[in-house]
């Protein structure tokens, strides 16, 4: 697959973005490649294309698998598997909020909750931390709530409700 500038770039600062956000750059430059193919691609393809290690790109290719935004597409008359990102943003920008809440979120409140549950049977931690923990609990529930809530969305209702964008705003 020959790649245009335009496509280059993409794929470069998918990359570095995936990388900024504890996503390995090759996952997130597999992804890139992916979203951006008209048809979908087999794994020694992808490696050609992006000049990356066959085995680097297995590797990427059962993370994304792993993560929901990519599956295998079988093409007639080819034995190998071919592979194709989600299309609908939306509905990726959902499964990407479900796995970072249970990858993130969901540990740090339960990290969380042990540090305070300690603190509290103790006398050796001050009322300032207590009050600390308590205070980032708070948020992280609250997060954890709201992250809930819009992963239960459908992908047409996330769309819908970042379209309210200012509204929602100045009603706060």
């Amino acid at each position: 697959m020959k790649l245009t500038p335009a496509t280059q770039k993409f794929i470069l600062h998918w990359g570095e973005m995936g990388w900024r956000w504890g996503i390995n750059r090759s996952v997130a430059q597999v992804h890139a490649l992916l979203m951006l193919s008209p048809v979908a691609l087999p794994a020694d393809e992808i490696s050609e294309t992006l000049e990356v290690a066959r085995s680097n790109v297995s590797v990427s290719l059962r993370e994304l698998q792993g993560w929901g935004v990519i599956r295998v597409v079988h093409v007639f008359g080819d034995r190998r598997e071919h592979f194709e990102s989600l299309k609908d943003v939306w509905e990726m920008f959902l499964i990407i909020l479900r796995e970072r809440k249970k990858r993130e979120i969901d540990p740090t409140l339960l990290a969380l909750r042990e540090c305070a549950e300690t603190a509290a049977s103790g006398k050796m931690d001050s009322d300032h931390t207590q009050k600390r923990l308590k205070e980032l609990i708070d948020f992280m529930e609250l997060t954890s709530a709201w992250a809930d809530k819009g992963a239960a969305l459908s992908p047409t209702a996330a769309k819908k409700l970042f379209q309210l964008g200012d509204k929602v705003f100045r009603l706060v």
